[in-house]
């Protein structure tokens, strides 16, 4: 019996094959060309994706460039409001200088009338000569002040303050209200995923964080998605050997050395551990250290809250070091302390200061002999003009001052001249969920801008993350 013949020719090869129809192009392949037909439909099949694709990324494009072009209507619009504003607060400041010189003008009319009709009448004691130069001097001192648009010079340093104050709330940050857990969160303990009572925190280059881990005597480093720490200092029970701490309250990182510095609270003493060898040293002894930093040249700050003073050194001096705030005993004066916690120094060496038990934050320029409140100093109190026992601080580069407001368990953002400060995250009462916080304490910025918090109490470190 003959073998059936369903062979016939391929389209590509033009040999004798079992062929299979294409049903799209009506046209009979091989099987191995067949294969390659489809493999080639394919690569159409996909270029027509991604021109696809592509067109619609240039639908979103438009879409994303008219909803900028709302955004910046909308920035232009606020940014006129704002500057008309802040002038017309000025010019009610120039209005009333005007009228108080106006008031000194009278006044200085009718102490020159009086002192000419002495001088005709040539009758005159030292009584007379006492009160003449006591109103001179007052008028002097009254002028000092409602005098200050009398030179061009003086006018643009005037100007240049109003402009600043305008890019101060054009440049205005806003955060997610709802954080996240990026250390701890699983309860008080000692096991490398918890932590217990967390105060200072600093966040390197390398977005790792360093956290004072108080109640566990250790200083713990948490890098970026970990779900726990790693010890880098102390975690040898409480105790003052070289290799222990006692309640740590605050931790900084020299990446220059690859070290760490450490306020050794319970011990009274401000320590160095090398990271790469967990080498460690004495930098300052005896000195009721409650917090620390270290400015860009190299120079270490510690407040005393005991002395209520701010100290420096330079990286490796000994000795008492030198006073740059405070100093004067406990109190509420300018140049005075009550409890002085976290500090942050400035490029210009300015040193800001949270006074803790005033209530206030205070900033003492370089070799300043007192300092000026640039937050709260109105009680202790839970209205947007006051704080209640503030902690962390930092400072950013349009001089906006941010403040872990610890026993009101909110951030508040204070600008340069505003008699009220604004939260910025928390302020929805004392409690454990992603938009509250509980007595923080220590405040940072992480490398995108984000505000991480040392949420003391949830012993955990929480991540707001930046919107604009």
């Amino acid at each position: 019996m003959a073998m059936a013949n369903n062979k016939k020719q391929c389209f590509v090869c033009n040999r004798d094959k079992i062929i299979y129809p294409c049903r799209g192009c009506f046209k009979e392949f091989c099987l191995l060309h067949l294969n390659e037909h489809l493999q080639s439909l394919n690569e159409d099949f996909n270029k027509i994706i991604n021109d696809y694709n592509q067109f619609k990324d240039e639908i979103n494009q438009k879409q994303f460039v008219s909803s900028s072009m709302k955004q910046i209507d909308q920035w232009e619009k606020n940014s006129i409001e704002i500057i008309q504003q802040t002038a017309q607060q000025y010019r009610n400041i120039l209005i009333e200088k005007g009228e108080d010189f106006d008031k000194l003008k009278r006044k200085f009319d009718e102490i020159a009338g009086k002192l000419t009709k002495v001088q005709k009448e040539n009758e005159f004691n030292e009584l007379d000569l006492n009160y003449f130069k006591d109103q001179l001097m007052k008028m002097k001192k009254q002028s000092e002040n409602q005098l200050e648009m009398n030179s061009k010079e003086n006018s643009q340093i005037f100007i240049e303050k109003l402009s600043k104050r305008v890019t101060q709330k054009l440049i205005w940050r806003k955060w997610r209200r709802n954080g996240s857990t990026i250390c701890g969160g699983n309860g008080e303990g000692e096991e490398l995923y918890q932590l217990s009572n967390p105060s200072g925190i600093f966040i390197d280059k390398h977005q790792n964080i360093f956290i004072a881990d108080f109640a566990n005597d250790r200083i713990v480093r948490w890098k970026r998605n970990e779900n726990r720490g790693t010890i880098v200092a102390g975690g040898s029970g409480r105790g003052n050997s070289l290799n222990q701490l006692d309640r740590p309250t605050d931790v900084i990182v020299n990446e220059q050395t690859n070290s760490i510095i450490i306020a050794d609270y319970g011990n009274r003493r401000v320590m160095r551990w090398f990271l790469n060898t967990n080498q460690s040293e004495i930098l300052i002894d005896n000195i009721d250290c409650c917090r620390l930093t270290m400015d860009k040249f190299g120079f270490v700050y510690v407040s005393d809250w005991k002395k209520h003073e701010v100290r420096r050194w330079k990286m490796g001096e000994r000795g008492q070091g030198e006073v740059v705030a405070g100093g004067n005993g406990r109190g509420d004066q300018l140049n005075q302390f009550n409890g002085p916690t976290f500090v942050f120094v400035d490029d210009e060496q300015s040193v800001f200061v949270a006074d803790w038990e005033n209530h206030r934050v205070m900033n003492w320029r370089k070799d300043a002999q007192e300092g000026i409140v640039v937050a709260g100093g109105n009680g202790n109190g839970k209205n947007l003009n006051q704080l209640g026992g503030p902690q962390g601080i930092i400072v950013d580069h349009e001089g906006r001052v941010y403040v872990a407001d610890c026993e009101n368990h909110r951030i508040m953002r204070w600008c340069e001249g505003d008699e009220e400060g604004e939260i910025v995250v928390g302020g929805n009462g004392k409690g454990n969920e992603p938009n509250q916080l509980s007595y923080p304490r220590s405040l940072s910025f992480d490398g995108e801008g984000n505000v991480c918090v040392g949420d003391q109490r949830n012993h955990r470190i929480q991540r707001f993350d930046i919107i604009i």
